[in-house]
């Protein structure tokens, strides 16, 4: 059975190496300082629909990413791996959306796309580390979905089986389609670039990043319909303004503190039973864990 396929993708800031700058004076991510990244769960998830385009010929994968022009590079990335298409949902109004803002807005551009068979994406992104966005998504659609993804066994028949972690394990897990799968990133990485698809679509743009008449390769576009990506505003998805952005975000960060540990304030300790003990009853005692 041939899939319709939609992975949701994010454009991150790279704090696993974060520097002596990542940080603003008023405590916040200085995104400037950090290289902006392929969310690396979304990598997984990313192959998971690309194994399930493999498995079921004529399926397509289409990618849905949100932020300013430069994020449709994680587009890009996508189609160098095996991807068909891709979104950049980007407008002003967009900006500073937390978990349920961005969930609408991701949920509008499906519904206005047409429903797909399968939704798939990381368990959570790095610069938020909520795992709130899958599972909003599937809320607001009203799809089933199935969380903590480390592989996908079967598909057929209008329905998936799914491996999941669970704790203490894995549980196996059969659901209808159309379905939302968020992996995690113990499942299996994602397939290295393509050398003749990094050729085919090392100029695929949106239209806000295309080069101006007359510069070089702007002639390609016209001669090369899939080089110009999708890119879609609040309008084209149809969203409601006061719920994208900052205006459909009702979580506020009250404040943000830097914690920096001296090396006085550090401790050596072995494995021993005294260490240990003496540890918990310190943490018990502070009321750091009891």
């Amino acid at each position: 059975m041939s899939l319709n396929i939609i992975v949701l993708a994010k454009q991150v800031p790279d704090t696993r190496n974060v520097g002596p700058d990542a940080m603003t004076p008023e405590g916040t991510v200085n995104r400037s300082a950090l290289p902006a990244i392929f969310n690396p769960e979304d990598l997984n998830a990313l192959e998971q629909a690309l194994r399930l385009k493999d498995a079921n010929p004529g399926s397509t994968v289409t990618v849905i990413t949100m932020g300013p022009p430069r994020a449709a590079e994680v587009i890009r990335e996508s189609l160098y791996r095996g991807a068909d298409g891709g979104y950049l949902l980007t407008d002003r109004a967009f900006a500073g959306a937390d978990t349920l803002a961005t969930s609408y807005a991701l949920a509008a551009t499906i519904q206005k796309l047409g429903m797909p068979d399968v939704i798939l994406g990381g368990r959570q992104a790095i610069d938020g580390d909520t795992a709130q966005v899958g599972p909003q998504v599937a809320q607001k659609l009203g799809l089933p979905q199935v969380t903590y993804v480390e592989e996908i066994l079967k598909c057929a028949d209008g329905k998936m089986t799914v491996k999941r972690h669970i704790d203490g394990g894995v549980e196996t897990v059969e659901a209808p389609l159309p379905l939302v799968l968020t992996v995690n990133g113990s499942a299996a990485p994602c397939r290295p670039r393509n050398a003749k698809l990094v050729m085919k679509y090392k100029r695929a743009m949106v239209p806000m990043e295309k080069p101006a008449e007359g510069l070089a390769y702007a002639e390609e576009y016209e001669k090369k319909p899939y080089l110009t990506l999708g890119q879609l505003s609040t309008a084209d998805v149809d969203a409601d303004l006061k719920q994208c952005g900052l205006s459909g975000s009702p979580t506020k960060v009250k404040a943000v503190q830097n914690i920096v540990f001296k090396a006085k304030e550090s401790k050596v300790l072995t494995a021993s039973d005294a260490d240990v003990e003496g540890l918990i009853q310190e943490l018990l005692a502070n009321h750091t864990i009891g």
